[in-house]
């Protein structure tokens, strides 16, 4: 197309002639019938968040340091950024396609910060555009119920919440220890919530929704009144009075409570609850505590660095062993070993 520097135009009759693409033999390059499928699905981190929150919205703001925008866009989900930042287990992490590469984005450390930082700021929820008019009443002010205030107080509903105990907050207040989740945090995540004009009633008890509802002309009404149920152990003992379970030590300790559990202090589990009852074990003054588990260490459903941090503070852990008898002072323990199939049993093959 070219002499020497100069370009010329050339006629159509120079060129090779076009392919005829109205037949159906087999094709390539722009015209191929093979297409790939696209599939809309959401992004592991906000897949995996059990509050549903939009992680990848909200880190986009974090990053370009636009942190009041990226809190705002976490709690249009999730109103407690500043405790999830500390007690979720970040399930987003472990799924997150950042870990093949080199690590997990740090979203669990992320939302923390941008919690505290509204907290540190005074940054405030908005409030509902218009009120609906409507009335809403929550039976039960733990994690559900104050949630379920907060979006509905949001959707411009009258909304009061009525809890039984002392204060609200429920196993975020009596079931995690001070020292994972302080209370000035908590109380100050409540308070913002209370500051859309939520009512929160403590010390009431609610024995019959049907007759509360009519009292107080609610449109309606949603029971979060939780699970706060520790897992029975059928263990023998002749001297009940020394044992107890996990979450009432922990609600006991919570409430102000100091139990005197002696020198010596054996915790039967392998979960977060077991964790956290052991450490708070050791702050009561437990010389020696060790927790007893019936499975491997690699079958412990409590999170790694929970027990990390348990054995940190010098609590023992013996794994593969089961109580089968308590008597006074005495601990009766038995080895346990693992099948084929990783389940646990006595030696010989029966299982307890």
């Amino acid at each position: 197309m070219t002499s020497g520097d100069a370009y010329k135009f050339v006629s159509r009759g120079d060129l090779a002639a076009l392919p005829d693409l109205s037949h159906g033999a087999q094709r390539a390059g722009p015209v191929r019938d093979r297409r790939p499928v696209y599939v809309d699905l959401l992004p592991p981190c906000n897949a995996g968040c059990p509050a549903g929150e939009n992680i990848q919205a909200w880190l986009a703001d974090a990053r370009a340091e636009r942190h009041e925008q990226a809190w705002r866009q976490l709690v249009a989900d999730n109103p407690f950024a500043a405790i999830h930042g500390r007690v979720c287990y970040h399930p987003c992490e472990s799924v997150c396609n950042r870990a093949y590469l080199d690590a997990a984005v740090a979203i669990h450390a992320v939302e923390r910060f941008l919690g505290d930082t509204a907290r540190d700021r005074g940054w405030r929820f908005e409030p509902a555009p218009h009120p609906t008019g409507k009335r809403v009443l929550v039976v039960g002010a733990g994690p559900s119920g104050l949630s379920a205030a907060y979006h509905l107080a949001r959707l411009g509903h009258h909304v009061e919440v009525r809890d039984a105990g002392a204060e609200p907050g429920g196993m975020m207040r009596y079931g995690i220890p001070n020292y994972r989740l302080p209370r000035d945090v908590l109380d100050a995540e409540i308070e913002r919530i209370a500051a859309l004009g939520v009512q929160l009633t403590t010390g009431h008890r609610v024995d019959d929704l049907a007759a509360e509802r009519a009292a107080g002309n609610f449109d309606a009404a949603f029971v979060a009144v939780g699970a706060h149920l520790a897992k029975r152990v059928d263990i023998p003992s002749h001297d009940a009075g020394r044992m107890i379970d996990a979450v009432s030590l922990l609600r006991a300790v919570a409430a102000g409570e100091k139990p005197d559990l002696g020198r010596h202090v054996a915790v039967y589990g392998g979960g977060d609850t077991a964790m956290d009852a052991a450490r708070v074990a050791r702050r009561l003054g437990a010389e020696d505590t060790v927790i007893i588990y019936r499975r491997s260490a690699a079958q412990m459903p409590a999170h790694e660095h929970e027990i990390h941090e348990a054995e940190r503070e010098g609590v023992r852990i013996n794994w593969l062993r089961t109580i089968t008898a308590f008597d006074h002072t005495e601990l009766q323990v038995e080895l346990m070993e693992l099948d084929e199939s990783g389940r646990p049993g006595r030696p010989g093959g029966s299982r307890p």
